[in-house]
């Protein structure tokens, strides 16, 4: 079978299970530097896990967005709600269309490379606080992709409408190691335990069965 796709590849939990996921369909990823609290930690998980995986990994850096966009993400640990997904002050945590402009690099990358299609690994967890992640987006923007290159290149989201838990649950089916991703959004030495996506991941972990010294 010939590998046709890229991921986009942020070293949490989520992309790290699509990548193993569909190895056999991933031909390259990508990890974007942005600016982000966690972004160093992050990195250092997508390079582990590629090289675990076998799939070439390219790092792109978008740092514009550190200096010109306004989300907790970028402003520090500090900046970071403790708070679930649901509640309003989570809203404070969006990098305004971060997927967009991510998924937009990773098309013209995948046509460069003769790819046929983009992954993303957004799920239904998302959809309540970030509207790059709903499903109405990725429609949307699969749309603009294959509209804008001359191959068609395809959008992937196979897992929008599964639950974090849904993915923990297909991950520990494959052997995927989760000690070696990284998803805290204040990008300490530890997971903080607090933050929403901690909170999530935890959570998503116990469901599946899955005890891990974050």
């Amino acid at each position: 079978m010939t590998k046709d796709a890229l991921i986009v590849l942020s070293g949490g939990m989520d992309s790290v299970t699509m990548l193993h996921d569909y190895r056999d369909d991933i031909a390259l990823a990508v990890y974007f530097h942005y600016g982000s609290n966690h972004g160093a930690r992050e990195a250092e998980c997508a390079r582990r896990q590629c090289a675990i995986a076998g799939v070439e990994l390219v790092e792109i850096d978008l740092s514009f967005m550190a200096t010109h966009f306004k989300s907790a993400l970028l402003d520090g640990a500090d900046a970071i709600p403790d708070a679930d997904y649901a509640t309003d002050n989570m809203m404070a945590t969006v990098v305004p269309f971060r997927n967009g402009i991510m998924l937009s690099v990773a098309a013209g990358l995948a046509e460069s490379r003769g790819l046929k299609a983009v992954m993303l690994a957004n799920h239904s967890g998302d959809h309540a606080v970030y509207p790059d992640c709903r499903a109405t987006f990725i429609s949307a923007m699969g749309k603009a992709i294959e509209s804008g290159t001359y191959a068609g290149v395809e959008l992937r989201a196979p897992y929008t409408g599964l639950s974090k838990s849904d993915i923990a649950r297909r991950g520990k089916a494959l052997g995927v190691d989760y000690s070696l991703t990284y998803s805290c959004y204040r990008g300490g030495e530890h997971h903080c335990g607090t933050c929403a996506t901690c909170r999530e991941r935890r959570q998503a972990l116990a469901d599946a069965g899955i005890t891990i010294d974050d």
